[in-house]
Protein backbone atom coordinates (compact mmCIF):
# COMPACT_ATOMS: atom_id res chain seq x y z
CA UNK A 1 0.00 0.00 0.00
CA UNK A 2 1.07 3.42 -0.63
CA UNK A 3 0.29 6.17 1.45
CA UNK A 4 -0.32 9.61 0.98
CA UNK A 5 0.88 12.29 3.12
CA UNK A 6 -0.78 15.62 2.96
CA UNK A 7 0.56 18.73 4.88
CA UNK A 8 -1.75 21.14 6.57
CA UNK A 9 -1.84 23.95 8.77
CA UNK A 10 -2.10 23.00 11.87
CA UNK A 11 -4.08 26.32 13.01
CA UNK A 12 -6.43 26.80 9.44
CA UNK A 13 -6.30 23.84 8.01
CA UNK A 14 -7.34 23.66 4.29
CA UNK A 15 -10.76 22.67 2.95
CA UNK A 16 -9.36 20.10 0.15
CA UNK A 17 -6.77 18.48 3.00
CA UNK A 18 -9.56 18.38 5.23
CA UNK A 19 -12.40 16.73 2.79
CA UNK A 20 -9.93 14.56 1.44
CA UNK A 21 -9.25 12.55 4.73
CA UNK A 22 -13.03 12.78 5.42
CA UNK A 23 -13.59 11.39 2.06
CA UNK A 24 -11.39 8.66 2.83
CA UNK A 25 -12.56 7.59 6.32
CA UNK A 26 -16.08 7.86 5.00
CA UNK A 27 -15.05 4.97 2.64
CA UNK A 28 -13.57 2.90 5.10
CA UNK A 29 -9.56 3.90 5.22
CA UNK A 30 -7.07 4.23 7.66
CA UNK A 31 -6.12 8.13 8.24
CA UNK A 32 -3.47 9.36 10.78
CA UNK A 33 -3.98 12.86 11.71
CA UNK A 34 -2.86 15.43 14.21
CA UNK A 35 -4.51 16.07 17.69
CA UNK A 36 -4.10 17.85 20.82
CA UNK A 37 -1.84 15.32 22.36
CA UNK A 38 -0.38 12.88 19.92
CA UNK A 39 -0.81 11.46 16.40
CA UNK A 40 -3.94 9.84 15.99
CA UNK A 41 -5.50 6.97 13.72
CA UNK A 42 -8.84 7.73 12.21
CA UNK A 43 -11.62 5.07 11.03
CA UNK A 44 -15.30 5.43 10.81
CA UNK A 45 -16.19 3.39 14.24
CA UNK A 46 -20.25 2.74 12.68
CA UNK A 47 -18.12 0.64 9.89
CA UNK A 48 -17.09 -2.43 11.51
CA UNK A 49 -14.97 -3.35 8.34
CA UNK A 50 -13.01 -0.53 8.99
CA UNK A 51 -12.59 -1.06 12.50
CA UNK A 52 -11.14 -4.42 11.61
CA UNK A 53 -8.43 -2.80 9.32
CA UNK A 54 -8.04 -0.37 12.48
CA UNK A 55 -6.96 -3.37 14.97
CA UNK A 56 -5.39 -4.84 12.32
CA UNK A 57 -2.93 -1.68 11.13
CA UNK A 58 -2.39 -1.96 15.08
CA UNK A 59 -1.95 -5.03 15.95
CA UNK A 60 -3.98 -4.19 18.87
CA UNK A 61 -5.85 -6.70 20.96
CA UNK A 62 -9.43 -6.67 20.49
CA UNK A 63 -10.48 -6.85 23.93
CA UNK A 64 -8.74 -3.40 24.19
CA UNK A 65 -11.52 -0.44 23.21
CA UNK A 66 -10.65 2.57 20.73
CA UNK A 67 -11.42 6.29 21.70
CA UNK A 68 -13.09 8.66 19.86
CA UNK A 69 -13.37 12.03 18.70
CA UNK A 70 -16.02 14.66 17.63
CA UNK A 71 -16.49 18.03 16.25
CA UNK A 72 -18.35 19.47 19.11
CA UNK A 73 -20.68 18.85 21.41
CA UNK A 74 -23.41 18.86 19.37
CA UNK A 75 -22.17 16.25 17.19
CA UNK A 76 -21.61 13.96 20.43
CA UNK A 77 -24.90 14.34 21.22
CA UNK A 78 -26.32 13.43 17.53
CA UNK A 79 -24.39 10.15 17.05
CA UNK A 80 -23.90 8.65 20.57
CA UNK A 81 -27.58 9.95 22.34
CA UNK A 82 -28.34 12.64 24.73
CA UNK A 83 -25.37 13.24 27.58
CA UNK A 84 -26.52 13.17 31.42
CA UNK A 85 -26.68 16.48 32.81
CA UNK A 86 -23.23 16.27 34.70
CA UNK A 87 -21.34 15.35 31.40
CA UNK A 88 -23.01 18.21 29.96
CA UNK A 89 -21.46 20.28 32.70
CA UNK A 90 -18.10 18.65 32.73
CA UNK A 91 -18.11 19.36 28.46
CA UNK A 92 -19.04 23.14 29.00
CA UNK A 93 -16.06 23.16 31.49
CA UNK A 94 -13.45 21.23 29.52
CA UNK A 95 -14.40 20.85 25.69
CA UNK A 96 -12.56 21.67 24.04
CA UNK A 97 -9.42 20.03 25.56
CA UNK A 98 -8.59 16.52 27.00
CA UNK A 99 -11.51 15.20 29.06
CA UNK A 100 -12.52 12.18 27.88
CA UNK A 101 -16.23 11.27 28.78
CA UNK A 102 -17.22 7.16 29.18
CA UNK A 103 -20.59 6.89 27.93
CA UNK A 104 -23.21 4.51 26.81
CA UNK A 105 -22.31 3.67 22.95
CA UNK A 106 -25.47 3.78 20.72
CA UNK A 107 -26.69 0.32 19.11
CA UNK A 108 -25.20 1.00 15.71
CA UNK A 109 -21.37 1.74 17.17
CA UNK A 110 -19.52 -1.64 16.22
CA UNK A 111 -19.01 -3.40 19.38
CA UNK A 112 -15.17 -3.57 19.12
CA UNK A 113 -14.91 -0.28 19.43
CA UNK A 114 -16.11 -0.48 23.19
CA UNK A 115 -14.19 -3.47 23.81
CA UNK A 116 -17.54 -5.15 24.24
CA UNK A 117 -18.39 -3.62 27.30
CA UNK A 118 -21.19 -1.05 25.85
CA UNK A 119 -19.68 1.86 26.86
CA UNK A 120 -17.20 4.37 24.92
CA UNK A 121 -15.31 7.33 25.56
CA UNK A 122 -15.57 10.40 23.68
CA UNK A 123 -14.29 13.93 23.29
CA UNK A 124 -13.90 17.14 21.89
CA UNK A 125 -10.04 17.56 20.89
CA UNK A 126 -8.60 20.94 21.22
CA UNK A 127 -7.17 20.81 17.42
CA UNK A 128 -8.43 22.71 14.65
CA UNK A 129 -7.71 19.93 12.33
CA UNK A 130 -9.04 16.89 14.50
CA UNK A 131 -11.88 18.94 14.82
CA UNK A 132 -12.32 20.08 10.90
CA UNK A 133 -11.92 16.23 10.02
CA UNK A 134 -15.19 15.40 12.18
CA UNK A 135 -17.11 18.07 11.22
CA UNK A 136 -16.41 17.23 7.55
CA UNK A 137 -16.99 13.49 8.31
CA UNK A 138 -20.10 14.29 9.96
CA UNK A 139 -19.41 11.55 12.48
CA UNK A 140 -17.16 11.43 15.55
CA UNK A 141 -13.99 9.09 14.44
CA UNK A 142 -11.59 6.92 16.30
CA UNK A 143 -8.42 8.61 17.43
CA UNK A 144 -6.46 5.86 18.98
CA UNK A 145 -2.61 6.61 18.84
CA UNK A 146 -0.39 6.45 15.42
CA UNK A 147 1.69 3.36 16.22
CA UNK A 148 1.90 -0.34 16.69
CA UNK A 149 0.07 -1.51 19.28
CA UNK A 150 2.60 -1.95 22.26
CA UNK A 151 5.05 0.67 20.58
CA UNK A 152 5.25 4.50 21.98
CA UNK A 153 2.83 6.59 20.96
CA UNK A 154 4.21 9.77 18.60
CA UNK A 155 4.27 13.46 18.52
CA UNK A 156 6.12 13.28 15.17
CA UNK A 157 4.71 13.21 11.70
CA UNK A 158 8.06 11.22 10.50
CA UNK A 159 7.45 8.70 13.22
CA UNK A 160 4.47 7.89 11.76
CA UNK A 161 5.22 7.64 8.40
CA UNK A 162 8.15 5.42 9.43
CA UNK A 163 6.20 2.81 11.01
CA UNK A 164 2.60 2.84 9.68
CA UNK A 165 3.49 4.20 5.83
CA UNK A 166 3.08 0.79 4.26
CA UNK A 167 -0.02 0.36 6.24
CA UNK A 168 -2.35 3.51 6.09
CA UNK A 169 -3.86 5.13 3.14
CA UNK A 170 -3.43 8.85 4.52
CA UNK A 171 -0.95 11.13 6.76
CA UNK A 172 -2.31 14.63 7.55
CA UNK A 173 0.59 15.99 8.46
CA UNK A 174 0.49 18.92 10.69
CA UNK A 175 3.84 19.10 12.31
CA UNK A 176 4.69 18.41 15.61
CA UNK A 177 1.85 18.23 17.77
CA UNK A 178 2.41 18.80 21.01
CA UNK A 179 2.07 15.99 23.34
CA UNK A 180 1.94 16.01 27.04
CA UNK A 181 -0.10 13.90 29.49
CA UNK A 182 -3.11 11.88 28.00
CA UNK A 183 -6.78 12.62 28.37
CA UNK A 184 -7.99 12.45 31.79
CA UNK A 185 -10.97 9.82 31.51
CA UNK A 186 -14.20 10.08 33.21
CA UNK A 187 -16.94 7.67 33.27
CA UNK A 188 -20.35 9.49 33.77
CA UNK A 189 -22.84 5.76 32.56
CA UNK A 190 -23.31 5.82 36.47
CA UNK A 191 -25.23 7.97 39.20
CA UNK A 192 -21.96 8.94 40.51
CA UNK A 193 -19.27 10.23 37.92
CA UNK A 194 -15.51 8.26 38.41
CA UNK A 195 -12.41 8.86 37.32
CA UNK A 196 -11.01 6.12 35.06
CA UNK A 197 -7.58 7.09 34.21
CA UNK A 198 -5.54 10.05 35.80
CA UNK A 199 -4.57 12.84 33.02
CA UNK A 200 -4.23 16.26 31.57
CA UNK A 201 -6.91 17.75 33.89
CA UNK A 202 -6.83 16.67 37.32
CA UNK A 203 -9.21 15.21 39.60
CA UNK A 204 -9.70 18.28 41.70
CA UNK A 205 -10.44 20.82 38.73
CA UNK A 206 -13.32 18.13 37.71
CA UNK A 207 -14.69 17.75 40.74
CA UNK A 208 -14.76 21.33 41.17
CA UNK A 209 -16.61 22.10 37.89
CA UNK A 210 -19.23 20.10 38.71
CA UNK A 211 -19.64 20.69 42.42
CA UNK A 212 -18.64 24.22 42.56
CA UNK A 213 -17.94 26.23 45.60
Amino acid sequence: MSMRRVFVNPDAPHRDAVQEAAARILRGAVVALPTDTLYGLAVNPFDAAAVARLYEVKGRPPDRALPLIAADLEQVTAAIGPLPERARVLASCFWPGPLTLLLDAPRNLVPAVTGDTGRVGVRVPADAVARAVCAAAGIPITATSANISGEPATAEPDDVERTLGGRIELLLDGGVTRGGAASTIVDVTGPEFRLVRAGAIAWDDIQACVSPA
